[in-house]
């Protein structure tokens, strides 16, 4: 196994571990998540919608069906952690590390991908 694969493989499963984690929270702690949403002015409708693609993007980098799928997962969590980024700066509230360590973990995971 070549070191690409192994970054890969490690940046994938960091990433699927904060995305689960991520998801679980938006599922099981929905009255927090949802507060968090409206201090950032985003809908309370979005937070389990937000949950099931996150489970779904991860699922697809490790099943990796079809190439196409791959690229949109990773343009879709891209998306979600810039726009997370975006939120809590213009907000203040100080919890946009969590979106530079997903990004840099998305980033990894994309940039060391077998099929380049």
């Amino acid at each position: 196994m070549g070191r690409a694969k192994i970054f890969h493989y490690v940046f994938t499963g960091l990433l699927t571990v904060m995305m689960l984690l991520s998801a679980g929270m938006y599922v099981f702690k929905y009255a927090d998540v949802a507060a968090t949403f409206s201090a950032l002015d985003y809908p309370t409708y979005l937070v389990y919608p937000l949950a099931i693609a996150k489970v779904l993007a991860v699922l697809t980098l490790w099943i990796r069906p079809h190439r196409t799928l791959v690229g949109l997962a990773y343009a879709g969590l891209f998306y979600d952690f810039v726009l997370a980024l975006v939120a809590h700066l213009v907000v203040g509230d100080g919890d946009f590390p969590g979106a530079i360590i997903a990004l840099v973990l998305l980033g990894g995971s994309f940039f060391t991908r077998p099929d380049r």
